[in-house]
Protein backbone atom coordinates (compact mmCIF):
# COMPACT_ATOMS: atom_id res chain seq x y z
CA UNK A 1 0.00 0.00 0.00
CA UNK A 2 2.04 3.40 -1.29
CA UNK A 3 0.27 6.94 0.14
CA UNK A 4 1.12 10.03 -0.04
CA UNK A 5 1.13 12.73 2.75
CA UNK A 6 -1.30 14.59 0.99
CA UNK A 7 -3.39 11.56 1.03
CA UNK A 8 -2.53 10.36 4.97
CA UNK A 9 -3.20 14.38 5.95
CA UNK A 10 -6.69 14.07 4.41
CA UNK A 11 -7.92 10.98 6.05
CA UNK A 12 -6.60 12.00 9.34
CA UNK A 13 -7.77 15.16 8.88
CA UNK A 14 -3.78 16.80 9.24
CA UNK A 15 -2.19 19.17 8.60
CA UNK A 16 1.49 18.75 6.20
CA UNK A 17 4.97 20.67 7.06
CA UNK A 18 6.84 19.57 4.01
CA UNK A 19 6.33 17.86 0.94
CA UNK A 20 2.65 17.10 0.28
CA UNK A 21 3.86 14.35 -2.85
CA UNK A 22 6.59 12.66 -0.68
CA UNK A 23 5.42 8.83 -0.58
CA UNK A 24 5.66 5.55 1.97
CA UNK A 25 4.82 1.95 1.82
CA UNK A 26 5.27 0.89 4.93
CA UNK A 27 4.87 1.50 8.89
CA UNK A 28 7.69 1.57 11.50
CA UNK A 29 8.81 2.33 14.75
CA UNK A 30 10.49 5.80 14.66
CA UNK A 31 13.98 4.78 16.00
CA UNK A 32 14.02 2.24 13.09
CA UNK A 33 12.14 3.89 10.12
CA UNK A 34 14.09 4.16 6.72
CA UNK A 35 13.01 5.96 3.42
CA UNK A 36 10.03 5.33 2.37
CA UNK A 37 8.79 4.85 5.98
CA UNK A 38 5.54 6.62 7.72
CA UNK A 39 6.05 6.72 11.51
CA UNK A 40 4.77 8.49 14.89
CA UNK A 41 5.62 10.48 17.51
CA UNK A 42 3.09 9.93 20.43
CA UNK A 43 5.01 9.20 23.85
CA UNK A 44 7.61 11.78 25.07
CA UNK A 45 10.15 9.03 25.42
CA UNK A 46 10.95 9.11 21.83
CA UNK A 47 11.67 13.04 21.17
CA UNK A 48 14.95 12.45 20.80
CA UNK A 49 14.23 9.91 17.52
CA UNK A 50 12.19 13.14 16.01
CA UNK A 51 15.77 14.50 14.76
CA UNK A 52 17.81 11.36 13.63
CA UNK A 53 14.60 9.14 11.79
CA UNK A 54 14.90 8.38 8.73
CA UNK A 55 11.10 8.04 8.35
CA UNK A 56 9.60 9.52 5.48
CA UNK A 57 6.51 10.72 6.77
CA UNK A 58 6.46 11.21 10.63
CA UNK A 59 2.61 12.03 12.43
CA UNK A 60 3.36 14.51 15.33
CA UNK A 61 0.62 16.30 18.08
CA UNK A 62 -0.74 19.34 16.88
CA UNK A 63 1.31 21.45 20.24
CA UNK A 64 4.87 19.03 19.32
CA UNK A 65 7.58 22.08 19.68
CA UNK A 66 10.53 21.47 17.31
CA UNK A 67 14.20 22.06 18.41
CA UNK A 68 15.88 21.05 15.98
CA UNK A 69 15.37 20.19 12.35
CA UNK A 70 13.50 17.45 10.76
CA UNK A 71 13.98 16.08 7.71
CA UNK A 72 10.93 14.05 7.49
CA UNK A 73 7.32 15.76 6.19
CA UNK A 74 5.26 16.52 9.41
CA UNK A 75 1.51 15.30 9.66
CA UNK A 76 0.75 17.01 12.71
CA UNK A 77 -2.80 15.78 14.25
CA UNK A 78 -4.89 15.94 17.50
CA UNK A 79 -3.67 12.66 19.02
CA UNK A 80 -1.05 10.93 16.94
CA UNK A 81 -1.96 7.50 18.79
CA UNK A 82 -5.14 7.65 17.47
CA UNK A 83 -3.79 8.80 13.97
CA UNK A 84 -1.63 5.79 13.95
CA UNK A 85 -4.18 3.38 15.12
CA UNK A 86 -6.51 4.56 12.22
CA UNK A 87 -3.53 3.77 9.38
CA UNK A 88 -3.11 0.70 11.20
CA UNK A 89 -6.49 -0.21 10.68
CA UNK A 90 -6.14 0.78 6.95
CA UNK A 91 -2.90 -1.16 6.53
CA UNK A 92 -4.49 -4.45 7.86
CA UNK A 93 -7.29 -4.09 5.73
CA UNK A 94 -5.39 -4.15 2.68
CA UNK A 95 -3.57 -7.24 3.64
CA UNK A 96 -6.64 -9.29 4.55
CA UNK A 97 -8.67 -8.21 1.69
CA UNK A 98 -9.65 -10.89 -0.28
CA UNK A 99 -12.01 -11.52 -3.09
CA UNK A 100 -14.59 -14.69 -3.81
CA UNK A 101 -14.95 -18.64 -2.76
CA UNK A 102 -11.67 -20.70 -2.57
CA UNK A 103 -11.56 -24.21 -4.08
CA UNK A 104 -11.84 -26.42 -2.53
CA UNK A 105 -14.44 -25.76 -0.03
CA UNK A 106 -18.00 -26.38 1.05
CA UNK A 107 -20.75 -24.04 0.87
CA UNK A 108 -24.41 -25.95 1.46
CA UNK A 109 -27.23 -25.15 -0.62
CA UNK A 110 -29.28 -23.48 1.48
CA UNK A 111 -26.63 -21.33 3.08
CA UNK A 112 -27.23 -17.58 2.23
CA UNK A 113 -24.47 -15.93 1.62
CA UNK A 114 -24.23 -11.57 1.45
CA UNK A 115 -22.16 -9.11 -0.52
CA UNK A 116 -18.57 -9.68 -0.91
CA UNK A 117 -17.88 -12.35 1.27
CA UNK A 118 -14.85 -14.34 1.20
CA UNK A 119 -14.67 -18.10 2.06
CA UNK A 120 -11.03 -19.33 2.00
CA UNK A 121 -10.06 -22.68 0.86
CA UNK A 122 -11.49 -26.08 2.87
CA UNK A 123 -13.67 -23.76 4.87
CA UNK A 124 -17.40 -25.60 5.26
CA UNK A 125 -20.79 -23.40 5.47
CA UNK A 126 -23.17 -25.42 6.90
CA UNK A 127 -27.47 -25.72 5.76
CA UNK A 128 -29.34 -22.74 6.03
CA UNK A 129 -26.14 -20.21 7.25
CA UNK A 130 -26.31 -16.79 7.18
CA UNK A 131 -23.33 -14.79 6.35
CA UNK A 132 -23.78 -11.15 6.12
CA UNK A 133 -22.22 -8.42 3.64
CA UNK A 134 -18.61 -8.27 3.74
CA UNK A 135 -17.62 -11.57 6.11
CA UNK A 136 -14.73 -13.34 5.31
CA UNK A 137 -13.86 -16.43 6.26
CA UNK A 138 -10.49 -18.14 6.10
CA UNK A 139 -9.28 -21.18 5.30
CA UNK A 140 -9.65 -24.51 7.56
CA UNK A 141 -13.13 -22.51 9.50
CA UNK A 142 -16.11 -24.74 10.05
CA UNK A 143 -19.54 -22.99 10.00
CA UNK A 144 -22.20 -25.05 11.33
CA UNK A 145 -25.83 -25.66 10.54
CA UNK A 146 -27.88 -22.50 11.37
CA UNK A 147 -25.21 -20.18 12.49
CA UNK A 148 -25.92 -16.47 11.72
CA UNK A 149 -23.11 -13.77 11.16
CA UNK A 150 -23.54 -10.17 10.85
CA UNK A 151 -21.65 -8.02 8.65
CA UNK A 152 -18.07 -7.33 8.14
CA UNK A 153 -17.56 -10.61 10.47
CA UNK A 154 -13.63 -11.94 10.50
CA UNK A 155 -13.45 -15.49 11.01
CA UNK A 156 -9.89 -16.29 10.82
CA UNK A 157 -8.34 -19.88 9.77
CA UNK A 158 -9.16 -22.46 12.25
CA UNK A 159 -12.11 -21.28 13.79
CA UNK A 160 -14.91 -24.01 14.49
CA UNK A 161 -18.57 -22.23 15.65
CA UNK A 162 -20.84 -25.19 16.17
CA UNK A 163 -25.02 -25.00 15.22
CA UNK A 164 -27.25 -22.76 16.45
CA UNK A 165 -25.02 -19.84 16.95
CA UNK A 166 -25.72 -16.49 16.42
CA UNK A 167 -22.67 -13.41 15.83
CA UNK A 168 -24.00 -9.77 14.91
CA UNK A 169 -22.00 -7.30 13.12
CA UNK A 170 -18.11 -6.37 13.37
CA UNK A 171 -16.80 -8.91 15.12
CA UNK A 172 -12.81 -10.67 15.20
CA UNK A 173 -12.41 -14.57 15.92
CA UNK A 174 -8.84 -14.94 16.03
CA UNK A 175 -7.58 -18.50 14.95
CA UNK A 176 -8.30 -21.44 17.18
CA UNK A 177 -11.75 -20.05 18.32
CA UNK A 178 -14.21 -22.50 19.54
CA UNK A 179 -17.72 -20.90 19.88
CA UNK A 180 -20.42 -23.27 21.27
CA UNK A 181 -18.38 -25.97 22.17
CA UNK A 182 -20.26 -28.25 24.72
CA UNK A 183 -20.42 -26.78 28.23
CA UNK A 184 -19.02 -28.85 31.24
CA UNK A 185 -22.38 -31.08 32.44
CA UNK A 186 -22.25 -34.41 33.83
CA UNK A 187 -24.23 -35.36 36.64
CA UNK A 188 -23.21 -38.02 38.90
CA UNK A 189 -23.86 -41.55 39.14
CA UNK A 190 -24.84 -43.72 42.33
CA UNK A 191 -22.05 -45.78 41.02
CA UNK A 192 -19.05 -43.17 41.05
CA UNK A 193 -19.70 -42.68 37.18
CA UNK A 194 -21.13 -39.66 35.07
CA UNK A 195 -23.74 -39.43 32.79
CA UNK A 196 -23.44 -36.76 29.95
CA UNK A 197 -26.16 -33.86 29.83
CA UNK A 198 -26.86 -32.70 26.87
CA UNK A 199 -26.36 -29.07 26.09
CA UNK A 200 -28.93 -27.83 24.21
CA UNK A 201 -28.01 -23.81 24.13
CA UNK A 202 -26.24 -21.76 22.15
CA UNK A 203 -23.69 -18.83 22.26
CA UNK A 204 -25.10 -15.17 21.28
CA UNK A 205 -22.15 -12.55 20.73
CA UNK A 206 -23.28 -8.94 20.00
CA UNK A 207 -21.86 -6.29 17.82
CA UNK A 208 -18.28 -4.79 18.08
CA UNK A 209 -16.45 -8.11 19.86
CA UNK A 210 -13.30 -9.55 19.29
CA UNK A 211 -12.09 -12.71 20.63
CA UNK A 212 -8.08 -13.49 21.05
CA UNK A 213 -6.67 -16.82 19.60
CA UNK A 214 -7.58 -20.13 20.93
CA UNK A 215 -10.33 -19.13 23.48
CA UNK A 216 -13.01 -21.60 23.86
CA UNK A 217 -16.77 -20.33 24.76
CA UNK A 218 -18.71 -22.86 25.70
CA UNK A 219 -22.81 -23.15 24.64
CA UNK A 220 -25.50 -23.39 26.98
CA UNK A 221 -26.91 -25.89 28.52
CA UNK A 222 -30.63 -24.74 28.07
CA UNK A 223 -30.81 -20.42 26.77
CA UNK A 224 -27.81 -18.78 25.90
CA UNK A 225 -24.06 -18.16 26.76
CA UNK A 226 -24.06 -14.38 26.09
CA UNK A 227 -20.92 -12.08 25.10
CA UNK A 228 -22.41 -8.56 25.02
CA UNK A 229 -21.31 -5.53 23.11
CA UNK A 230 -17.92 -4.14 23.15
CA UNK A 231 -16.24 -7.06 24.78
CA UNK A 232 -12.65 -7.64 24.65
CA UNK A 233 -11.58 -11.04 25.42
CA UNK A 234 -7.41 -11.49 24.89
CA UNK A 235 -6.03 -15.32 23.85
CA UNK A 236 -6.81 -18.64 25.48
CA UNK A 237 -9.71 -17.66 27.89
CA UNK A 238 -12.32 -20.60 28.90
CA UNK A 239 -15.61 -19.05 29.13
CA UNK A 240 -17.74 -21.72 30.44
CA UNK A 241 -21.82 -22.68 29.97
CA UNK A 242 -24.59 -19.86 30.86
CA UNK A 243 -22.13 -17.24 31.34
CA UNK A 244 -22.96 -13.77 30.28
CA UNK A 245 -20.28 -10.85 29.71
CA UNK A 246 -21.12 -7.35 29.92
CA UNK A 247 -20.96 -4.37 27.64
CA UNK A 248 -17.16 -3.26 27.14
CA UNK A 249 -15.76 -5.65 29.23
CA UNK A 250 -12.14 -6.40 28.74
CA UNK A 251 -10.41 -9.76 30.05
CA UNK A 252 -7.10 -11.09 29.92
CA UNK A 253 -5.39 -14.00 28.88
CA UNK A 254 -5.98 -17.21 30.47
CA UNK A 255 -8.29 -16.50 32.43
CA UNK A 256 -11.38 -19.04 33.53
CA UNK A 257 -14.70 -18.42 34.21
CA UNK A 258 -17.40 -20.51 35.67
CA UNK A 259 -20.97 -21.43 34.36
CA UNK A 260 -23.53 -19.59 34.96
CA UNK A 261 -21.61 -16.42 36.27
CA UNK A 262 -22.74 -13.12 35.17
CA UNK A 263 -20.09 -10.25 35.07
CA UNK A 264 -21.35 -6.76 34.85
CA UNK A 265 -20.37 -4.16 32.14
CA UNK A 266 -16.95 -2.54 32.25
CA UNK A 267 -15.06 -4.91 34.00
CA UNK A 268 -11.79 -5.32 33.68
CA UNK A 269 -10.32 -8.92 34.51
CA UNK A 270 -6.62 -9.42 34.77
CA UNK A 271 -4.61 -12.52 32.99
CA UNK A 272 -5.50 -15.81 34.90
CA UNK A 273 -7.80 -14.83 37.11
CA UNK A 274 -10.58 -17.66 38.07
CA UNK A 275 -13.78 -17.37 38.41
CA UNK A 276 -16.12 -19.59 40.00
CA UNK A 277 -19.67 -20.54 38.60
CA UNK A 278 -23.65 -18.90 39.99
CA UNK A 279 -21.87 -15.69 41.07
CA UNK A 280 -22.50 -11.75 39.85
CA UNK A 281 -19.43 -9.26 39.46
CA UNK A 282 -20.43 -5.47 39.33
CA UNK A 283 -20.08 -3.38 37.09
CA UNK A 284 -16.50 -1.85 37.10
CA UNK A 285 -14.89 -4.06 38.73
CA UNK A 286 -11.20 -4.40 38.12
CA UNK A 287 -8.97 -7.27 39.12
CA UNK A 288 -5.36 -8.17 39.44
CA UNK A 289 -4.03 -10.77 37.93
CA UNK A 290 -3.74 -14.13 39.24
CA UNK A 291 -6.77 -13.39 42.01
CA UNK A 292 -9.40 -15.84 42.59
CA UNK A 293 -13.08 -14.58 42.39
CA UNK A 294 -15.15 -17.14 45.05
CA UNK A 295 -17.81 -14.62 45.87
CA UNK A 296 -20.55 -12.75 44.55
CA UNK A 297 -19.06 -8.84 44.13
CA UNK A 298 -21.74 -6.55 44.76
CA UNK A 299 -19.81 -3.08 45.10
CA UNK A 300 -19.45 -1.26 41.97
CA UNK A 301 -16.47 0.19 40.66
CA UNK A 302 -13.51 -1.02 42.97
CA UNK A 303 -10.80 -2.94 42.65
CA UNK A 304 -9.82 -6.23 43.54
CA UNK A 305 -6.61 -8.63 44.48
CA UNK A 306 -5.72 -12.24 45.51
CA UNK A 307 -6.84 -15.41 46.06
CA UNK A 308 -9.58 -15.26 47.12
CA UNK A 309 -9.79 -11.75 46.01
CA UNK A 310 -10.36 -8.95 48.55
CA UNK A 311 -10.44 -5.07 48.27
CA UNK A 312 -7.10 -4.20 46.44
CA UNK A 313 -6.10 -1.79 49.55
CA UNK A 314 -6.42 -4.40 51.96
CA UNK A 315 -4.83 -7.11 49.77
CA UNK A 316 -1.43 -4.55 49.13
CA UNK A 317 -1.59 -4.01 52.79
CA UNK A 318 -1.24 -7.92 53.52
CA UNK A 319 1.24 -8.14 50.95
CA UNK A 320 3.37 -5.64 52.79
CA UNK A 321 3.00 -7.68 56.31
CA UNK A 322 4.17 -10.61 54.32
CA UNK A 323 6.98 -9.31 52.63
CA UNK A 324 8.34 -8.42 56.87
CA UNK A 325 7.81 -11.78 58.30
CA UNK A 326 11.63 -13.05 58.11
CA UNK A 327 11.88 -9.32 59.93
CA UNK A 328 9.79 -9.81 62.58
CA UNK A 329 10.68 -13.85 62.88
CA UNK A 330 14.24 -12.85 63.07
CA UNK A 331 12.90 -10.47 66.10
CA UNK A 332 11.04 -12.80 67.86
CA UNK A 333 13.85 -15.46 68.40
CA UNK A 334 15.88 -12.71 69.87
CA UNK A 335 13.18 -11.64 72.35
CA UNK A 336 12.74 -15.36 73.26
CA UNK A 337 16.59 -15.90 73.67
CA UNK A 338 16.03 -12.80 76.01
CA UNK A 339 13.16 -14.10 77.46
CA UNK A 340 15.26 -17.75 78.24
CA UNK A 341 18.08 -15.28 80.31
CA UNK A 342 15.88 -13.53 82.01
CA UNK A 343 14.67 -16.81 83.42
CA UNK A 344 17.61 -18.23 84.18
CA UNK A 345 18.44 -18.14 88.01
CA UNK A 346 20.49 -15.12 89.11
CA UNK A 347 24.50 -16.20 89.90
CA UNK A 348 24.19 -16.09 93.42
CA UNK A 349 21.48 -18.81 93.90
CA UNK A 350 23.27 -21.02 91.57
CA UNK A 351 24.49 -24.12 93.27
CA UNK A 352 27.96 -25.25 93.10
CA UNK A 353 29.14 -28.05 91.01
Amino acid sequence: MQLTALEISLLLNGTIEGKPEVTVNQLAKIEEAEAGSLSFLANPKYEQYLYTTQASILIIDQGQVLTEPVNATLIRVENPYIAISVLLDKYNQSKLAKPGIEQPSFVHPTAKLGKDVYIGAFSYIGANVVLGDNCRIYPNSYVAADVVLGNNVTVFAGVKIYFDCKIGNDVTLHSGVIIGGDGFGFAPQGDGTYQKVAQIGNVIIEDDVEIGANTTIDRATMGSTIIRRGVKLDNLIQIAHNVEIGSNTVVAAQTGISGSTKIGENVVLGGQVGVVGHIQIAKGSQVQAQSGISRTIKEENKKWAGAPATNYQDHMRSQIRVNRLPELEKKIQELEKKLADLQQPPELYRKPR
